[in-house]
Formats: structure tokens, C-alpha cells, sequence
């Protein structure tokens, strides 16, 4: 449901938007929506999203915000990441509240995984 001024859609870059298809579909199982060759969809995932095709990449160190995902098993979805053609970029540790790590995609774009 779309809601007033309330976060709705977000866009990330990726250098190959087959491989980035094939990443997140292995290690998440999301699906998408094909827009041509340059742009594909995803929804249902927390918030609905596409990737674009474009060489910039997504990094806390350049100042981008960070898109943190849930995970019931920390080291399980780690060892899917890592199988799948990411990298894991910030071991696992501990925060008040809970255990994330840091991971890159095919891309080089910096993501979040955590849990309680």
C-alpha cells in the first residue's frame, strides 16, 4: 500500500543487471520485473525497489545511505552471500540490539544483514 510521505521506492545502481538478478534471486529469492535492458523491478522485499544499470556503486564510505536486510540466520545467509558471488566487506559483530555484517554485491554496492 502506497502511503503518504512515507519512504515508497528506492533505485540502485548495478554495473551488470543479469548478474545482480541472479545474486539476489540465489541469496534472497526475490524476483523482478524486466524494464529493457538497463532496469529491473523488485517488489515485496520491505520496500519495493529496481536496479539500473550504471557504473557508480552504493558505499557508506562515498556518503550513500545504507540498505540494511533481515536475516533469521546471520552465518547462513554470510555463506550464501559469500557462495553466490558476493563479499563479505564487515565481519559479523555485535551492536545494542542485535548482529550485522557488511557484504558487497556483484556490483561492488555495500549492504546489511542483521539479526536480534
Amino acid at each position: 500500500m502506497t502511503q503518504h510521505n512515507k519512504i515508497n521506492y528506492i533505485e540502485i545502481p548495478a554495473k551488470n543487471i543479469e548478474a545482480t538478478k541472479a545474486f539476489f534471486s540465489e541469496v534472497f529469492d526475490w524476483s523482478f520485473v524486466d524494464y529493457g535492458p538497463d532496469y529491473c523491478s523488485f517488489a515485496a522485499q520491505g520496500v519495493d525497489g529496481g536496479f539500473f544499470k550504471s557504473e557508480l556503486v552504493v558505499s557508506t564510505k562515498n556518503g550513500s545511505p545504507l540498505i540494511v536486510l533481515y536475516s533469521n540466520s546471520l552465518e547462513e545467509t554470510q555463506a550464501k552471500i559469500e557462495k553466490s558471488g558476493g563479499k563479505t566487506i564487515k565481519p559479523i559483530f555485535s551492536f545494542p540490539g542485535g548482529r550485522r555484517f557488511h557484504f558487497s554485491d556483484p556490483s561492488g554496492n555495500e549492504f546489511a544483514v542483521w539479526s536480534e
